[in-house]
C-alpha cells in the first residue's frame, strides 16, 4: 500500500475517511495489517504529505492512533496530550491541518481507563499537572451519576470512562466554539468532527457515528 498523493487525498470524503479508519481498527482487532512498505513510503512522503484524517488523542502509551487504526505514513496528523483535550496551539494544528494540509476528518479520541481523567475524578494537584487536570474537570462535574462522593473517584472505573466519554464530547463542543475556521468548514461538509472512545481491554474503538 502506497502513502498518500494529492491525488488520492482529494477522492477522500469525510464519510469515506472515517470508513478507512473503522477498517484499519478492525484489521487491528484481529491482529492483520494491510500490507505497506514503510520504507516505500518514506520515500513517498520525501517531497510531500497528503494526510486524510487529523486524530487527537491522549498520550497514553497503549492508545497510539497509527497502530489502532492501522495506518501507514503520511496518512493521518496525529496529536497527543494527556486528556486528549484542545488548547490554542492544537487548535491551530487542527486548522493547518484541514485548511491547508487538507484533512477531511477529525476525531478526537479518548480511551477507557485514562490516567489523566482519573486525575481529574481525583482532582489531583502536582506542578504543572494542576492545570492539565483543570481543563478536564469540567467532564467531571458534568457526569451527574453516581451522586455519591465516595463513588465519584478513580477507584470506580465505570465513573472515569463516563467522564472519559464526556470529555471527548466536551472537547468537541470546544473545538467548534473556539475554532470558527473549522466550525464552518464543517458547516460546509469539508470536514467532519466526531469523538471515539478506544477500550485498551479489546483494542476496538467505538464512534459516536
Amino acid at each position: 500500500m502506497k502513502a498518500h498523493t494529492r491525488e488520492t487525498q482529494a477522492t477522500m470524503t469525510p464519510e469515506k475517511s472515517l470508513q478507512f479508519l473503522k477498517e484499519g481498527n478492525e484489521r487491528f482487532q484481529n491482529n492483520l495489517r494491510a500490507n505497506r512498505n514503510l520504507l516505500q513510503q518514506v520515500n513517498d512522503t520525501e517531497e510531500g504529505q497528503f494526510p486524510f484524517a487529523t486524530i487527537l488523542s491522549c498520550i497514553d502509551s497503549r492508545v497510539s492512533a497509527e497502530l489502532v487504526f492501522d495506518q501507514g505514513l503520511g496518512d493521518i496528523f496525529s496529536i497527543r496530550i494527556a486528556g486528549n483535550f484542545v488548547n490554542e496551539d492544537i487548535l491551530g494544528s487542527m486548522e493547518f491541518a484541514c485548511k491547508l494540509a487538507g484533512t477531511k476528518l477529525i476525531v478526537v479520541l479518548g480511551h477507557t481507563s485514562c490516567g489523566a481523567v482519573k486525575g481529574a475524578c481525583d482532582h489531583a494537584r502536582l506542578g504543572n499537572l494542576t492545570k492539565l487536570i483543570e481543563k478536564i474537570e469540567p467532564a467531571v462535574e458534568a457526569v451527574k451519576e453516581p451522586a455519591a462522593a465516595d463513588q465519584r473517584n478513580s477507584k470506580n472505573l465505570d465513573f472515569v470512562d463516563r467522564v472519559a466519554a464526556k470529555n471527548v464530547q466536551l472537547t468537541i463542543e470546544n473545538i467548534r466554539k473556539e475554532s470558527p475556521i473549522l466550525a464552518e468548514m464543517e458547516k460546509k461538509n469539508e470536514i467532519m468532527i466526531v469523538g471515539g472512545m478506544y477500550d485498551i481491554s479489546t483494542g476496538s474503538v467505538t464512534f459516536d457515528q
